[in-house]
């Protein structure tokens, strides 16, 4: 009997030990050494992790873009941004943080094991014609007057016809780029006149609820989920017909309108230029415009795999998602195709400490537990949501 109880009790054990780890995933980065955290922000005397911050120049180049573009904003950050720079310039000894007046608090991540979510935008570069001629017919518009007592037609409409030409700024040659450039919120359109890139900018929506294209593939299993990403689409866009491209874009009524700019430095919703990988996209309630983030990234392979490695970066709040709630970040990943690789492939966690300097770290504090940090921002989203395959 005592046998028959023991051979039970070891294989309950074992079981608990497999529920344990089915429920731990570590495919995309996760880790669990620091234990449960059960604050949005919980002090640590210095964060324990290894290594120096990999992109301590692209850091500084940040914090002289937020001194230059809005005064006011450094401001409120120079305590924290000196301190940081006399860190770095004595090693960036994670060890040492406290010796230079930083307070370091490490986020309880989407799991409250310290995982947060990273995904990845970019600003993508658009072949495009003032009017429709040849294969570009596909128009971007600046935004239309909204009817009175109503809402701007959606998605399908609009592809159908419903706004007039007299808003249209550019003709493209892909659908798929026009759609991904307004997940990302802006982008630079080549008129292929010899002319400067013109910088479209956010110009608004039509009103209509974002609904994920990526979810809608996984759902009807034409997409694995694990390997969901912005190339994915891609290529599921590739090998299908235009019509079926058509149908899939019309499953998300929201239409983001843009507004063209002379060449212009691709700026965040502080309106501050940004710098990749050295900016991010967060949730204002949480992490405030400035805040400086000490971030441990998971590296990814050219396949977009996670490599069970990891680098620190030191990176700045600056932009702000419709889609980026909570513990999660959206990376800053540069212009271009190579940009746009990058971005397509992230959604994955890592652990994030927040620096602040000692002087205004109390502060921080009291204004997030009266539910009041970063309150107040008129800020507007750049985009409807610029992570289009996230599922959560």
């Amino acid at each position: 009997m005592k046998g028959r109880w023991t051979k039970y009790l070891l294989s309950g054990l074992v079981l608990a030990v497999l529920a344990g780890c089915s429920s731990r995933p570590t495919d995309r980065g996760q880790q669990y050494k620091d234990g449960r955290l059960d604050n949005a922000l919980e002090y640590v005397n210095e964060p324990n992790a290894s290594g120096k911050p990999v992109n301590a120049r692209d850091y500084a180049n940040q914090v002289l873009e937020v001194q230059a573009a809005s005064s006011s904003l450094y401001n409120r950050h120079t305590n924290t941004y000196s301190a940081i720079e006399r860190w770095v310039r004595s090693g960036a000894d994670t060890r040492t943080l406290s010796q230079y007046g930083i307070s370091a608090y490490q986020m309880e991540g989407a799991d409250n094991f310290g995982n947060v979510q990273f995904t990845g935008y970019y600003t993508p570069v658009v072949q495009a014609r003032y009017t429709p001629q040849g294969e570009f017919q596909y128009p971007l518009y600046r935004m239309p007057p909204k009817p009175r007592g109503g809402r701007l037609p959606d998605r399908s409409a609009i592809y159908a016809g419903a706004i007039s030409s007299r808003y249209a700024v550019a003709y493209t040659n892909s659908l798929m780029d026009n759609f991904m450039m307004e997940v990302q919120g802006s982008g630079y359109v080549d008129y292929g006149d010899g002319r400067p890139l013109t910088f479209f900018g956010y110009g608004g929506k039509n009103g209509h609820a974002y609904r994920s294209i990526g979810k809608i593939l996984i759902d009807r299993g034409e997409v694995a989920r694990q390997d969901m990403s912005m190339q994915a689409i891609r290529h599921w866009a590739d090998t299908h017909s235009q019509a079926e491209v058509l149908e899939l874009l019309e499953q998300n009524p929201s239409y983001v309108f843009f507004r063209p700019e002379p060449f212009t430095p691709v700026r965040g919703a502080a309106g501050v230029p940004l710098v990749a990988k050295a900016s991010v996209a967060s949730d204002r309630s949480l992490i405030p415009s400035g805040t400086t983030l000490l971030a441990e990234v998971p590296e990814l392979n050219n396949n977009g795999k996670f490599t069970g490695k990891y680098h620190l970066r030191l990176m700045v709040a600056l932009d702000v998602g419709g889609a980026i709630k909570g513990q999660h970040f959206d990376m800053y990943q540069g212009i271009g195709p190579n940009a746009a690789i990058a971005a397509g492939f992230y959604n994955h966690y890592g652990r994030v400490w927040v620096l602040k300097s000692s002087q205004s770290a109390q502060p921080m504090l009291t204004s997030y537990q009266e539910g009041q940090l970063g309150g107040g921002s008129q800020l507007v989203p750049a985009a409807d949501a610029k992570n289009p395959f996230a599922d959560n």
